[in-house]
């Protein structure tokens, strides 16, 4: 990409997609006609500079309308925003779901990673290959309880996506061709002990009156009664950790940007989970999207939050129209904008939707993706809750940690704290996939062991032994069958070495081999890595290059010292990487090395 403008112009199709989120262009300094003051006034650089956060709405518009981003596309965006052209091909090339070569207008998106794996995915691939489809490979879908996956894109004047899970050749040339099934409601498979879940199924998700019939938004009229402090008072009391994996206490994070003086403050929900074998938030926002809209506005309202955002991956086509819904209806209602139920009190939420890049799951990074920046983690501190989206105080919660502030509102903190366990309170959202008889999500208290909770998805497939348990995702950690009596809260599984992540408990059974799996793993953070520091963008390279080694049978100066030249970059990635990307990229490699011996050493042989 050149440092200037190219000599080509956009299509009419190209303009119209620009045009369509941005507005049609004022002056000739925005690619309109010139005027004969257009050679004396410069005008609307301030606010075409203040548009900088549309950027991606921008180029998500040119991409879904004609499935790629030419040079000229690009720059016509450049001189609506008044960006540099390399910088926003720097933008454009970051995100996997942007094309910046020609692509046929219909492409499946095929997921290859470790849940499809188990599931029989590098075969579907050869037989789509066979069958002449149009497919690109793909990290993790958030389908993962369905493998195998795909995602059909169409580009065009209506553009079409289109969810396939479980995938068959025929249904992915069915869905190219125009003929996509209705995707399949979620099935909760427990019948008890629900909180989370206990909508899902019995409310339309579409219909505001039904999610009010089944006791929507007296939650949020609590939350007026309680007033502002008296919310994050109660929230504080139940001591309610974050469940996006870092277990940060809620209400000290709320107190922090309600007592902040600099204004405005912003509220952000993270709702990329694009953690492998995550599907949680999917499912959530899929089936009961009025009460991430209803928990987000009591948490605007108690930390003095106006404005807030949804940052939600590109892959989920379902969740992306089910909140638009979700949205208008509230606001059309009196239940979002400037004066909520008639109390004076002012919030509204703007979506914004992912690119495929698993980095913009990192808060820091999602702050730059919504600004309009490449999605890369920032240096901390200064902290989300002094400056975080825009340099003003952030609240950032994930939708899990968002939706469990509805029953802390209603029952108080107290009732909530005595769920679970002293330091872990409350339910926990657990995605179990793999090779298991029931894959699904499943809602338990902390405190059940991983045992139980395997006992609920009905165990291992049929007739088969159980090998290993992956938790906490890619970035977790393996643990092998003698672990089935751990305690599934934050602290008992710290103590063993292990983390719950962002709940996925993923498992193979002996037909499964783990190298191929942990060769995955490592691909993806390679991938995914933004290169933004050296022992991440060089470290997830070497690690790679180790582990296939290990795997082709080649081991550079024997097993043993492969082993420990991958417990050096180990260490390098986690002491010295900015963000939590790089510091736990070897965690789930690392522990089958050396908790399942994945790789037995000479000595061992």
């Amino acid at each position: 990409m050149d440092l200037r403008l190219h000599d080509t112009e956009p299509t009419s199709v190209e303009r119209a997609a620009v045009d369509g989120v941005l507005g049609p262009p004022a002056t000739a300094w925005e690619g309109a006609e010139r005027s004969p003051l257009d050679g004396r006034v410069a005008s609307t650089g301030h606010a075409a500079r203040a548009q900088r956060h549309l950027l991606l709405p921008t180029l998500h518009a040119v991409q879904d309308r004609v499935g790629w981003i030419s040079p000229a596309a690009l720059d016509y965006v450049c001189k609506r925003l008044l960006i540099p052209p390399a910088e926003a091909y720097g933008v454009a090339s970051f995100y996997s779901l942007f094309a910046l070569e020609p692509r046929p207008a219909t492409v499946a998106h095929v997921c290859t990673d470790i849940a499809c794996m188990t599931r029989g995915a590098t075969d579907f691939c050869k037989r789509l290959q066979d069958a002449g489809v149009d497919w690109l490979e793909s990290p993790c879908l958030g389908m993962c309880e369905r493998a195998p996956a795909a995602l059909v894109i169409e580009a065009g004047e209506e553009p079409r996506e289109a969810v396939l899970a479980p995938a068959s050749v025929d249904s992915v040339v069915a869905a190219m061709d125009g003929d996509a099934p209705e995707p399949e409601a979620p099935e909760i498979r427990q019948a008890t002990g629900l909180r989370l879940l206990r909508r899902v199924g019995l409310a339309d998700p579409t219909s505001l009156d039904s999610y009010r019939a089944h006791g929507g938004y007296s939650a949020l009229r609590a939350a007026f009664e309680l007033g502002p402090a008296g919310v994050i008072r109660e929230v504080t009391d139940s001591k309610l950790l974050g469940r996006g994996g870092a277990a940060f206490p809620t209400g000290r994070k709320w107190d922090a940007v309600a007592r902040h003086p600099v204004r405005p403050h912003y509220l952000v929900c993270n709702a990329d989970e694009s953690e492998p074998g995550t599907f949680k938030d999917r499912i959530v926002i899929e089936s009961d999207p009025f009460a991430l809209v209803e928990a987000m506005t009591i948490a605007g309202y108690a930390t003095g939050c106006e404005h807030g955002y949804v940052y939600l991956r590109g892959e989920y086509p379902l969740a992306w129209k089910r909140l638009q819904q979700a949205v208008t209806q509230a606001r059309a209602r009196g239940l979002l904008g400037d004066d909520i139920l008639g109390q004076g009190v002012r919030f509204d939420i703007e979506l914004r939707k992912g690119a495929g890049a698993y980095i913009c799951g990192e808060e820091t990074a999602l702050f730059n993706s919504i600004e309009g920046f490449r999605g890369e983690p920032r240096n901390k501190p200064p902290f989300p809750v002094d400056e975080g989206l825009h340099g003003k105080p952030t609240v950032v919660n994930n939708v899990e940690s968002l939706l469990n502030v509805l029953d802390i509102v209603l029952e108080g903190g107290a009732a909530f704290a005595q769920i679970g366990t002293e330091e872990s309170t409350g339910t926990r959202l657990f995605c179990l996939c793999g090779c298991v008889q029931r894959p699904g999500l499943y809602e338990a208290p902390f405190g059940i062991t991983l045992g139980e909770l395997l006992d609920l998805a009905g165990g291992v497939l049929q007739g088969r032994e159980l090998r290993s348990i992956l938790l906490g995702g890619a970035a977790g950690v393996f643990v092998g069958p003698d672990k089935l009596d751990l305690e599934l809260s934050f602290e008992a599984t710290r103590a063993a070495g292990a983390t719950l992540g962002s709940g996925v408990v993923m498992v193979f059974d002996d037909t499964v081999e783990l190298a191929p799996i942990l060769l995955r793993i490592a691909a993806f953070f390679r991938d995914e890595s933004c290169g933004q520091c050296v022992p991440c963008r060089v470290g997830t390279v070497r690690q790679q290059e180790a582990l296939l080694r290990l795997a082709n049978g080649k081991p550079r100066g024997g097993v043993k010292t492969e082993l420990a030249l991958l417990g050096e970059i180990t260490t390098a990635m986690r002491d010295a990487s900015i963000c939590g990307l790089g510091q736990t990229a070897a965690n789930a490699i690392d522990s089958a090395l050396h908790g399942l011996n994945a790789f037995p050493t000479e000595e061992a042989m």
